[in-house]
């Protein structure tokens, strides 16, 4: 296989190392991905064992990473667990192979982007899905290395931690880093407030947030077997992955748990209220046709009708005074995670990824588009952002719009304004090469450069000669967030932190430049008249 790997053509290369990686990423079988900067296969070469709290595991070991997979760090939530908070697993006696991805949570799949094909969660589904995955290029060598622990995007609906663009191999060898990623509850399951039906489930509303939280402390107990520092653990996450990160910085039973912080393109500034909550509650049981006195009844109801029960209902983090004593950065950024470094931003046109009709939108279409959107004001606003933007063709002008960073730019703000722990912000508008550039900079861009699988992406990050670089520029920002709380490294221009009086963005492309407080008249315009327009 490896001598035919080498004499083929590129493309051919691409693919047969790409099948490698979703034979390991997604069936969970015994090969992992090759080097990112060199599509090759190698067998495995070993199955070390490690261990845990709760006992041994066996892995693969292959180009120098280890690999375990599957590793509970809770116990099954079925039966009288579910919508209970997470409890510890069962131990076991001897050696258990961790060889396959665990369950990832009970979900309904979602048609998956033109551009997003390597985000399919693992179709294998349950409710005994508290586990996670870690990579690591040594195990118990006495060496501390950082801890990236991936929390996957998908809203808290969908998706999990074990899809193709998020597979840590890469990234733990070229970062010399360990990598944990997770499966947490998710929707009803994860977040279904029943706080209103006993104290048991006051909490209830937050259990997929719980579920993080378990799978940290199972960090801190275990890091240092699989050559981790527990005292130097990073989480990120993309999408409704970073509205996870940002909803933990302000929850009181992560606090230690974690030191630094990365928000992909999922910057929130509130969640739900316990009323708001209780309303989405309401209509869940209603279109069950049960009372929330028996929500106990729940524990035995089939998933399948639970799920359909749940499509009119808004689910997400609660703030419910008990897991969630606050909105996260609304009026300000938490207290309780004041001292932890923060990376936050976005990429140029998020929207691309999800509507990718609109992409070759006409510039007649652009504006009738808008105005039904914005309303009458709609002209003023096309006109305030073509301004920075003359030579903007109407997608581009569409999609920036409806990306404009306030939030995000605004939690670089409350953040910097506690004065501890320092933030960076980003922006990405590298141009995916794809479909003839048609899908710009969409939503999810950066991962497959932050997890240094570009080459296992080519729907979304191409084939071009400057991937590689630039995924080293990217990725090597994120690692060296990791390592010490500040993303430079001697690859890219200085990137300075975010200040009262400075307020500089890292804009990311093949050449990366620090532009000082980014696009303020757009940002303050959509902030004063369409504060619901931008979910970043």
């Amino acid at each position: 296989m490896l001598r035919k790997l080498k004499g083929a053509p590129m493309k051919q290369r691409i693919e047969m190392n790409r099948r490698a990686l979703l034979a390991s990423s997604l069936a969970g079988g015994l090969f992992a991905p090759g080097r990112a900067s060199a599509a090759t296969i190698s067998p495995v070469i070993g199955t070390p064992v490690a261990d845990t709290t709760s006992g041994k595991v066996r892995g693969i070991a292959r180009e120098g990473v280890q690999i375990f997979r599957g590793i509970p760090y809770g116990a099954s939530t079925s039966g009288q667990n579910r919508f209970m908070p997470p409890r510890k697993p069962q131990s076991w006696n001897g050696v258990r192979d961790a060889y396959q991805n665990g369950h990832s949570a009970i979900q309904i799949p979602v048609p998956a982007s033109p551009i997003g094909a390597g985000l399919r969660a693992n179709p294998l589904l349950g409710e005994d899905c508290l586990a996670l995955n870690v990579f690591t290029p040594g195990l118990n060598d006495g060496k501390k290395r950082p801890v990236m622990f991936w929390i996957h995007g998908g809203g808290y609906n969908y998706s999990s931690g074990t899809t193709l663009c998020a597979d840590g191999t890469n990234l733990a060898r070229t970062g010399d880093v360990v990598v944990v990623c997770v499966n947490h509850r998710l929707n009803i399951f994860g977040y279904l407030f029943l706080g209103n039906a006993g104290k048991k489930y006051a909490a209830s509303g937050n259990n997929g947030q719980l579920d993080l939280v378990a799978a940290l402390e199972w960090v801190r107990d275990n890091a240092a077997h699989f050559g981790g520092d527990p005292g130097n653990v990073t989480i990120f996450g993309q999408s409704g992955g970073g509205g996870k990160v940002t909803t933990l910085m302000a929850m009181p039973a992560a606090k230690g748990l974690f030191h630094r912080a990365i928000i992909e393109s999922g910057s929130t500034l509130k969640e739900l209220t316990a009323e708001e909550a209780q309303q989405n509650t309401d209509k869940f049981f209603a279109a069950l046709g049960m009372k929330l006195s028996q929500a106990d009844e729940l524990k035995t109801l089939p998933t399948d009708r639970l799920l359909a029960a749940m499509k009119e209902v808004r689910l997400g983090p609660v703030v419910d005074g008990v897991a969630l004593p606050r909105h996260p950065f609304e009026p300000t950024a938490p207290e309780v995670s004041a001292d932890v470094p923060m990376m936050v931003g976005t990429t140029d046109t998020e929207g691309t990824y999800d509507v990718p009709d609109l992409v070759t939108i006409s510039e007649q279409e652009m504006h009738a588009n808008l105005r039904k959107r914005l309303g009458p004001d709609s002209e003023k606003v096309i006109a305030l952002f073509r301004k920075s933007r003359p030579h903007a063709t109407p997608a581009e002008l569409y999609f920036t719009i409806f990306a404009c960073p306030v939030k995000a730019h605004l939690q670089a703000e409350r953040k910097a304004a506690l004065g501890k722990g320092p933030a960076y912000l980003y922006m990405i508008n590298w141009r995916s090469p794809v479909r003839d550039g048609l899908f710009l900079s969409p939503h999810c861009l950066e991962l497959p450069f932050v997890f240094q699988n570009v080459w296992h992406m080519p729907e979304m990050a191409g084939t071009g000669a400057e991937i590689q670089p630039l995924a080293d520029k990217i990725s090597g920002a994120w690692v060296a967030f990791a390592r010490s709380g500040n993303p430079n490294h001697s690859g890219i221009p200085h990137w300075p932190a975010f200040g009262a009086s400075q307020q500089p963005t890292m804009v990311i492309n093949n050449e990366w430049k620090v532009v000082n407080d980014l696009n303020r008249e757009e940002r303050d315009y959509i902030a004063a008249n369409y504060p619901e327009l931008p979910p970043w």
